[in-house]
C-alpha cells in the first residue's frame, strides 16, 4: 500500500506540472490572438480552434487511458490502476465540458446554429453521459472490488467509442470538417497557424498529465487512510 508522503508528493508534482501548463497557455493563447493570422472565412471565432481542439484531443486521450487501464484492472486486479482510471476519468470528464462550451461558441457565428444532431455532436455528447454515468457508478457503489469491476466495464464502453467519435466525419454526413491535422496527409494548415494549435496541444496535454496525477495522488492518499468511499 502507497505511504500518504509519496501519496502527498504525488499530488504535489501533478499541481507543479499544472501550474507550468496554465504559464504555457498563457503563452499560447497570447501566440494565437496577437501573433497568428485570422482565418479569412471564418475570421476572429476560428481562434476558438485553438481551444476547442485541444481539449477535444485530452478529452479522448483520457477516456481512451480509461478503457486501456480498465482493461489491465480486469486481467491484473491491481487497484492502482482502478485509481488511475478514476483519475483519467475525471480530467477527461473536464476537458469534455471544455469542448463541449466551445464548440457551440465556434459554430454559432460560423455555422449559424449553438447545436445540430450531427454524428460526431451526438456521438461526443453520448461520451460525456457514460462517463458522467461512470462516476455515478462509483458513487453509488460502496464495496472496492465491485465498484472497480463494475466502472472498468463502463470505462472499456466508452473507450470503444472514441474512435467512432474520430471517424464520424469520413463515416456520416457532418457539420465538422475532415480532420486537417491527424490525417494521412500533410496537415492542411498554414504554419503560422500549425505552429499555434501545436504549442496548444502540447500545453493541453501537459495539463492533462498534471490534472491526472494530482487526481491519482489523492486517490492514493485517501486510499492508504483507509477511506471506504475513496473512488
Amino acid at each position: 500500500m502507497i505511504e500518504a508522503g509519496t501519496a502527498g508528493r504525488l499530488v504535489r508534482r501533478g499541481l507543479g506540472i499544472i501550474a507550468v501548463a496554465l504559464a504555457a497557455l498563457a503563452g499560447v493563447y497570447l501566440l494565437a490572438l496577437r501573433y497568428t493570422p485570422v482565418e479569412r472565412f471564418q475570421g476572429v471565432p476560428q481562434k476558438i480552434f485553438y481551444v476547442h481542439v485541444p481539449a477535444a484531443w485530452c478529452a479522448l486521450l483520457a477516456f481512451s487511458l480509461v478503457g486501456i487501464s480498465s482493461i489491465l484492472y480486469l486481467w491484473l486486479r491491481d487497484p492502482r490502476l482502478d485509481v488511475f482510471a478514476e483519475s483519467a476519468a475525471e480530467a477527461g470528464l473536464v476537458f469534455s465540458l471544455v469542448m463541449l462550451t466551445t464548440g457551440p461558441l465556434w459554430g454559432k457565428p460560423v455555422w449559424g446554429t449553438w447545436w445540430t444532431w450531427d454524428a460526431r455532436l451526438t456521438l461526443t455528447l453520448i461520451l460525456f453521459f457514460i462517463f458522467l454515468g461512470y462516476r455515478a457508478l462509483r458513487s453509488a457503489l460502496s464495496d472496492p472490488s465491485e465498484r472497480a469491476r463494475f466502472s472498468a466495464v463502463v470505462g472499456i464502453l466508452g473507450m470503444v467509442l472514441v474512435p467512432f467519435v474520430h471517424l464520424s466525419v469520413y463515416l456520416f454526413r457532418t457539420l465538422h470538417p475532415q480532420p486537417i491535422v491527424l490525417k494521412p496527409s500533410a496537415p492542411s494548415l498554414p504554419w503560422e497557424m500549425l505552429r499555434t494549435l501545436l504549442a496548444s496541444l502540447g500545453a493541453y496535454t501537459l495539463l492533462l498529465i498534471g490534472f491526472i496525477t494530482a487526481r491519482y495522488g489523492l486517490g492514493r492518499g485517501a486510499e492508504a487512510e483507509g477511506d471506504p468511499d475513496a473512488g
